[in-house]
């Protein structure tokens, strides 16, 4: 070569590298993504280099660029060393840029963070301000546990500097540190008192900040700074009342940060002092009533005072001010502000004291379902379902129904759910409840759930003054929609049950005109529709064959239709047709009594509160079962039951009575299957009809019951309706006579139950969960026959003044125990105590340790999805 390696005179000069300005040039430049790559790898290439040949004079240079790098998404994770380089410098622009890109590309996660903690040391006593405010913003943006106890110290020091541009950046560091470190609080309250009486604006928000995060952290700590409430009150008045300060003024409003500020922190030291609360009444209203809110920093410091008022123990027209101070912001243009409006009121409305002055403001509310943002109709429609009570329930409730049609698909099934609760809660009669229900049905059919279905036929079936009504407008929906699922079941039980009150003369208006000849057309239409689903068709089926009892003129017809799916493909529709179709020939003479209306019973859990909730069950509800009856799937297949209970499974012999009446018949009976079980066969004159049908059910299972001592042809009418499944007998029903034989338990007389010890109680109850409202009794009992097994009925009541939806509470136990938890009564707590919701779960304790529980409670509200743990031990001794 020309020149030797040790001749540093004969070496070339370095080429300079590229300004930070030209970088950004190129890849301003760049057409295309693949273009941009290559400029950020071939600048990427040459900063590697230049960080390999240790370019010190440059080296803040290279960093820069990479910071951009960074910044542009690419990896820079290769230029940390060089700012812990950078940040050693004695050049305060290599510091500037060293400690820069250490807040950029560091966090206190990576091992290399702790490598700068001396230099961060160093320079928080550094003469110069500009250096010691670079340190303390590095250490409060990347500051760990061990950096926050190492350097907590110094920045204690700092905090009584005379300097305001250091204390500020000091006060601010504190926050971080305390956040990272709750333990060392201890050491920054005391310099809280002299930042409140500091005149620089920005240390005194540090300082309100600081005082507000360590409230935070340690609630105990409220009770030291509630003594500063008289120096916040006063900070605040000077800051309304003084006149133009340029170097604060934020479109004519002085500071408004700060004043958000400082009102944040009296809610929170005023929120259990009922004193402290009542010194800031004059204060509070003197900024609601002068504030300018035709400016954004108005409207926020508006905000927060309204806060402020409902969270404090605040005077009763204090808090009224406050409320139509958010009426003001419901007419703003901005819908921003509207949304802010309408969700502070959601907040708001459940405390009892608000919700009439929020009640007034419900014009405005109702014109925001017209408004274009998704977020605002959505919020408008939740507040105005909290808004629902007895006095405006038919008001609120007709507005809802029109704009239900025009609602967003996704809400109409929100809606639906809401309509029925509200209509259920707070009906002013019975007629203005059917008609409500039957609009919400015929306005938005495809979105009525499937377990809403049940609990709107036991409201109609429990309206007997208005079964006419309700048949012939159930009649009118199927003419006009014969192929929405939940409306074509509906239609269908209805018709099918009060057919014989739907051609009496006219119920409705305009006037009803139609014939039993097109009702069963309609019917038939909904068996024939391609789409619809095998429940509809069961449904409809079932209503043809009761029709034969309501309308004889059509007989032949009825006959024809249902002999028609004798081999239909679906099982459970053919099996249907040939068991009414035997009715028909075997058992005519006592078809109208089989197919007598249905008796008015209990629903299962729903997801909706329903009209027959009684309150909480006893104990002895309970029995002491090994095994939890399986949760039907199809909540219309609970309610109408299955004509030969295919599917349901046997229960054991302890199990308790079914509680759904005679809703487990499809026919309207109640067929005496309390234990889940089949009467055992027995010879009799007529012959085995499961015989006859050819059905191949097996042998029976063996019983020591002793043969009905009924004669005749009917003997065995229980097994046609009573179930086909050959599990355990139930104990000795009383003995029929006479020519029916077990047709008393077929009609509901004398149900066989099955046969067990009664549970004892004598054990104290406990409640165990209170949170929120939501409260949970706990009430035990034993079965002597079982001692093992503890029986323990949960009670949750709802004290808050809106529903809770979705209901769930789950239970864990140690290993030592089994659990079983058996299905609740409901999935909605109705509010203000105003019902129960019961689930009963089984303990089994063999080794009699004690019992102990962990819980997770789970349910929505207006505000939100809530869910929260916890555990309970404290289960009275005999409950072992």
């Amino acid at each position: 070569s020309a020149y030797s390696p040790e001749d540093t005179s004969a070496r070339p000069a370095m080429a300079p590298p590229q300004k930070l300005r030209d970088l950004i040039k190129c890849v301003r430049a760049c057409k295309t993504q693949q273009d941009e790559r290559e400029v950020i790898q071939k600048e990427c290439a040459s900063i590697r280099d230049g960080f390999r040949k240790g370019d010190s004079e440059h080296r803040a240079r290279h960093v820069a660029k990479l910071l951009y790098v960074h910044m542009l998404g690419y990896p820079a994770h290769f230029g940390q060393l060089e700012c812990l380089k950078l940040v050693t410098s004695n050049r305060f622009n290599d510091k500037r840029i060293g400690y820069l890109g250490a807040m950029l590309l560091l966090d206190e996660l990576k091992d290399v963070s702790m490598l700068i903690t001396n230099s961060l040391k160093n320079d928080l006593g550094h003469p110069m301000q500009y250096v010691a405010g670079l340190a303390l913003c590095t250490l409060g943006t990347i500051c760990s546990t061990d950096m926050a106890r190492d350097l907590a110290s110094e920045v204690e020091k700092l905090l009584k500097s005379t300097n305001s541009y250091i204390r500020k950046k000091a006060v601010l560091c504190a926050v971080r540190i305390i956040r990272k470190v709750p333990d060392l609080m201890d050491n920054f309250v005391p310099a809280t008192r002299s930042l409140l009486g500091e005149k620089n604006h920005g240390v005194l928000m540090t300082g309100v900040t600081l005082i507000t995060e360590i409230c935070k952290i340690s609630p105990e700590n409220v009770s030291h700074f509630v003594r500063m409430v008289p120096t916040l009150n006063r900070l605040l008045k000077n800051l309304i009342m003084t006149g133009y300060s340029p170097e604060h003024d934020v479109n004519g409003v002085t500071d408004p940060f700060l004043q958000c500020k400082i009102i944040r922190l009296l809610k929170i030291l005023c929120k259990d002092d009922t004193e402290a609360s009542d010194s800031l009444n004059d204060i509070l209203a003197q900024v609601a009533t002068n504030t300018d809110t035709t400016k954004t920093a108005g409207n926020a410091i508006l905000y927060e005072t309204v806060m402020c008022i409902m969270g404090i123990h605040a005077e009763q027209g204090l808090r009224v001010l406050a409320i139509n101070s958010l009426g003001k912001f419901l007419r703003d243009t901005d819908r921003n502000i509207r949304y802010v409006a309408l969700a502070t009121m959601l907040q708001i409305v459940q405390n009892p004291d608000c919700f009439e002055a929020v009640a007034k403001h419900r014009e405005p509310i109702i014109d925001c379902l017209s408004e274009p943002d998704i977020t605002l109709r959505k919020r408008a429609l939740v507040l105005i379902f909290a808004l629902i009570n007895k006095q405006n329930v038919q008001n609120l409730v007709r507005e809802l129904l029109q704009y239900l049609e025009l609602a967003d698909i996704e809400y109409r099934a929100y809606m639906v759910k809401e309509l029925y609760t509200v209509a259920l809660q707070h009906a002013p009669d019975r007629k203005w409840h059917v008609d409500t229900l039957l609009t919400m049905v015929r306005r938005a059919p495809a979105h009525v759930p499937e377990d809403l279905i049940p609990a709107l036929i036991q409201i109609f079936a429990d309206s007997p003054a208005f079964h006419g009504y309700i048949g012939q407008s159930c009649y009118m929906m199927l003419k006009e929609n014969a192929h929405d699922t939940a409306l074509c079941q509906m239609a269908c039980w209805c018709t099918g049950e009060f057919g014989d009150k739907i051609f009496t003369g006219s119920q409705i208006e305009p006037a009803f005109v139609g014939s039993s000849t097109e009702l069963l057309d309609l019917l038939n239409k909904v068996l024939t529709f391609p789409g619809a689903t095998d429940t509809t068709r069961q449904v409809a089926l079932t209503a043809v064959m009761k029709l034969s009892s309501r309308v004889p003129s059509e007989i032949g017809r009825i006959r024809t239709m249902v002999g028609s799916y004798a081999d239909n493909v679906q099982l459970e529709l053919q099996q249907r047709s040939v068991e009414y179709t035997s009715i028909f020939n075997e058992y005519n003479s006592i078809r109208d009594n089989l197919l007598e209306p249905m008796p008015v019973a209990e629903l299962k859990a729903t997801g909706v509160p329903h009209a027959t909730d009684a309150g909480p069950r006893a104990p002895d509800a309970v029995a002491a079962v090994a095994t939890v009856a399986p949760e039907s799937s199809d909540g219309l297949g609970d309610l109408l039951g299955d004509l030969l209970g295919g599917s349901s499974s046997s229960a054991p012999v302890a199990a308790a009575p079914s509680s759904g009446g005679g809703l487990n018949d499809l026919l309207g009976l109640n067929m005496g299957m309390g234990g889940g079980t089949a009467p055992p066969s027995a010879p009799n004159g007529g012959g085995d009809l499961m015989d006859l049908l050819g059905m191949g059910m097996g042998a029976p299972a063996a019983s020591t019951q002793p043969p009905s001592s009924g004669g005749g042809g009917l003997g065995d009418l229980g097994d046609l309706l009573g179930g086909l499944g050959g599990g355990p007998p139930a104990a000795a029903p009383s003995t029929s006579s006479g020519g029916l034989g077990d047709l008393g338990d077929l009609l509901g007389g004398g149900a066989s139950t099955a046969t067990a010890a009664a549970p004892t109680s004598g054990i104290p109850s406990i409640v165990g969960w209170e949170k929120n409202g939501l409260s949970v009794k706990f009430d035990f009992s034993k079965n002597p026959a079982n001692p093992s097994v503890l029986q323990i009925m949960l009670t949750a009541t709802n004290s808050t003044s809106s529903p809770m939806g979705n209901y769930s509470f789950q239970i864990a136990v140690p290993k030592t125990h089994q659990l079983q938890m058996q299905q609740q009564s409901a999935m909605v707590i109705p509010p203000s105590n105003s019902g129960v919701v019961t689930t009963p779960v089984l303990v089994n304790n063999p080794q009699q340790m004690p019992i102990r529980m962990r819980v997770k409670v789970t349910y929505d509200t207006q505000s939100g999805h809530v869910e929260e743990m916890g555990e309970i031990a404290n289960f009275p001794p005999n409950a072992l």
